[in-house]
């Protein structure tokens, strides 16, 4: 497809606060000559952006583009090779550039956690993207690349070693950050699609709820997404707040790939909290805190104080908080025949900013770029069955860490 377009990558919303992280990134690190435009609603906006940029995303072209404008998302499109959107919530204003992707046989990213959107998309243009050889693929930051490939990775060295397939399967989250506004925006509003249609609800808690074929699925009982707080390997954990997303995103990894990681996979996360008496005090605060938050945005008067105090769409932390943060998964696994494995991922920056600035990038160009490297496989898809090996080792180029050993 490459050299038939006018552009290789067009990432689309690239004045959001996320967006012109991305574009900051794609400019030092795209090779030269790839042909990139920044795409939004507002020139204006745009070209505040644009003139920001390092050399050379100063000159990259502009692309003036709206959600509910379906005719400009089409001609968008068609234009590019591969189109990465930050314009969220996706729930709300995705949908239409899912379709304007899957008909251009465009290949499309994004950074969502919202399952109701990731289901729809699947259900409404799956098929449409397998006619059209388009790659959609969801979940292309924090949500949910270290846990894909984390699994990804344990499953080819398992494989490699003959010892079977992986059977239990679970990852310990630790990090430090900021949350942006539209994150927060995103939560509001899947506790306002939960609230006003109970499938919504019934989609959150169905641990198979991203699956290719719900019916298919193994009765295989999974982890808890909200474990009481307990130790694994003398340190205490709680729950973590991505877990109910990316276990399905990992879940539904393994049913495209043909369950090739094990149809017996029971796969879980938990947040890593710290030892002793402190890192018990802290399990509790933050199995507290997360049920406090989440029956919040569902609660009137405790919303409304929440929206008083949270950061707006738009805003994000700053610049000293997404340098100063970090992220760490240590994923340890059981495989069928007994044999165990770990695997660690990590990185520097902010998780939900800096370091998914570089995910999100990285998974870019490899969609617009790295063709002939990919699986042959289109339609709706995940970072591991889209792009798999390939990201793994752009990620470690852009210097974070993906290892993996036997225990």
């Amino acid at each position: 497809m490459s050299g038939d377009r006018e552009h290789e990558l067009v990432l689309f919303g690239a004045t959001s606060f996320v967006g012109e992280l991305t574009a900051a990134y794609l400019a030092r690190s795209a090779p030269a000559g790839t042909r990139i435009a920044l795409a939004g609603r507002s020139r204006e906006r745009l070209e505040k952006v644009r003139d920001r940029l390092p050399a050379p995303g100063g000159d990259w072209p502009l692309v003036v583009a709206d959600t509910g404008d379906t005719a400009a998302l089409a001609r968008m499109a068609a234009s590019t090779d591969a189109l990465a959107t930050t314009v969220g919530p996706y729930a709300r204003y995705g949908m239409p550039v899912v379709e304007a992707c899957a008909t251009a046989g465009t290949h499309y990213a994004d950074l969502t956690g919202e399952v109701q959107f990731a289901r729809e998309a699947i259900d409404r243009f799956d098929a449409t993207a397998r006619a059209s050889g388009a790659r959609i693929v969801h979940s292309c930051g924090y949500d949910s690349i270290p846990s894909d490939l984390a699994v990804l990775l344990l499953h080819s060295r398992v494989q490699a070693d003959g010892e079977g397939e992986l059977a239990d399967v679970t990852a310990v989250a630790r990090m430090r950050g900021g949350v942006s506004g539209g994150t927060i925006d995103s939560m509001r509003g899947l506790a306002d699609a939960a609230k006003a249609d109970r499938s919504v609800m019934k989609l959150m808690r169905d641990p198979f709820g991203l699956s290719p074929e719900r019916d298919a699925e193994p009765d295989t009982r999974q982890p808890s997404d909200n474990p009481t707080p307990h130790r694994v390997d003398g340190r205490w954990v709680a729950p973590f707040v991505m877990a109910s997303y990316n276990t399905r995103i990992v879940r539904r990894s393994n049913a495209i790939a043909g369950y090739a990681y094990g149809k017996g996979l029971r796969y879980g996360e938990v947040m890593g909290v710290g030892s002793g008496p402190v890192g018990a005090v802290a399990a509790g605060a933050v199995t507290a805190g997360l049920g406090a938050m989440l029956a919040g945005f569902a609660t009137p008067g405790v919303r409304q104080a929440f929206d008083r105090v949270l950061p707006k769409p738009g805003e994000g932390p700053g610049e000293k908080t997404r340098e100063n943060g970090w992220f760490r998964h240590d994923v340890d696994a059981t495989t069928s025949t007994g044999a165990r494995y770990t695997a660690r991922v990590s990185g520097s920056g902010d998780p939900g900013y800096a370091a998914t600035a570089v995910m999100f990038g990285e998974s870019a160009l490899c969609l617009a770029l790295d063709g002939d490297r990919l699986p042959e496989r289109a339609g709706s898809l995940t970072p591991a069955t889209a792009m798999g090996p390939a990201l793994i080792e752009r990620l470690r180029t852009a210097g974070h860490v993906y290892d993996v050993a036997r225990a």
